[in-house]
């Protein structure tokens, strides 16, 4: 089958179109014949081999993947030859087969088209269980939102409007932020431009925001924790800018407030019933039109590595989709 292949970890440099033996399904897999597939930034990680988790060398990138259900293992019960699913298969969706245990894998509503499945249902999915699981956050709470241009920043953005909150954007220019005011966030923050703290306590009264949402990590974490409110939840989601942060342990106690976890993939198996409910909710959402996903290019199996060295340099507010077939 065609695939884009990674054969040792390290730079994009060494991902190449070429050919792999076809999947076989597990028992608990499906094999999907894929359509498009997402490009997202733990493609990068897992292709410098800076990912909590690791294929075996050579691998296909692509965890996003969308396509049509053509063969399943003996113990799948759920899902049909045939079905449309989205499969969170971690790698291995940029090629034209993928086999993927039947748990990560979701049927799609005929409405919901392959390309806003690929680009958006992860990243939403991922910031829908931060804000409504692990943040708790209500309506007419104060959210803010680092990083607020990529993937899971812009899904929280959106998905903090639709639960009613007041969203603070917070991102590196004046384009990133545009971007996320056309999303519906209510303020914007340059961190660059701007001293972070200080335009929180300016935004909210000296209070601080209720809610932190955080993909970013870095230096702007602790100036971040310190403009959370008294008993403000602050979601660690991811390090995209590459630094885990330190944060002082008296912050928290002097704020009472609450520094939590968010680890969606984990989420996604030992609590299957929830995610899936979650996902509903995203189903839904989408079909009222109160969340619209995130902007799309579309590139072919041979322009790839455009399509991550775009998402590497930041140069790109579209999310990458891969047409494989």
């Amino acid at each position: 089958m065609r695939a884009m292949i990674c054969e040792e970890f390290g730079a994009l440099e060494n991902l190449k179109p070429g050919e792999l033996p076809d999947p076989k399904p597990g028992k608990n897999q499906v094999l999907i014949k894929v359509a498009v597939c997402g490009v997202s930034y733990p493609d990068l990680l897992i292709i410098q081999n800076k990912y909590q988790f690791k294929p075996e060398l050579p691998f296909s990138p692509g965890g996003e993947a969308v396509g049509v259900i053509i063969e399943l293992g003996k113990n799948v019960k759920n899902l049909k030859v045939g079905d449309r699913v989205l499969a969170l298969c971690r790698w291995g969706g940029l090629a034209e087969k993928v086999a993927v245990d039947f748990d990560r894998v979701f049927l799609l509503p005929a409405w919901i088209s392959s390309e806003t499945a690929a680009s958006s249902l992860y990243s939403y999915s991922t910031s829908l269980y931060a804000l409504k699981d692990r943040g708790q956050l209500q309506a007419g709470e104060t959210l803010l939102v680092l990083g607020a241009a990529g993937a899971i920043g812009l899904a929280g953005v959106e998905l903090g409007k639709a639960m009613g909150a007041k969203v603070i954007a917070a991102a590196s220019s004046h384009a990133k932020l545009r971007l996320c005011e056309s999303k519906g966030a209510d303020e914007t923050i340059n961190y660059v431009a701007e001293d972070l703290k200080g335009r929180i306590k300016e935004l909210t009264n000296r209070t601080g925001v209720d809610v932190v949402l955080d993909p970013v990590g870095g230096k702007y974490t602790e100036l971040a924790v310190r403009g959370t409110a008294w008993k403000g939840r602050y979601l660690i989601v991811g390090f995209a800018d590459g630094e885990i942060p330190k944060i002082p342990m008296n912050l928290p106690l002097l704020k009472g407030c609450s520094i939590v976890g968010v680890f969606w993939g984990n989420f996604s198996k030992v609590e299957a019933e929830s995610n899936r409910s979650n996902m509903n909710q995203l189903y839904q959402w989408f079909l009222e039109a109160r969340i619209t996903g995130h902007p799309v290019e579309i590139y072919d199996l041979k322009n790839v590595k455009t399509a991550m060295l775009a998402l590497q340099n930041r140069n790109n507010f579209k999310k990458g989709v891969v047409r494989i077939s």
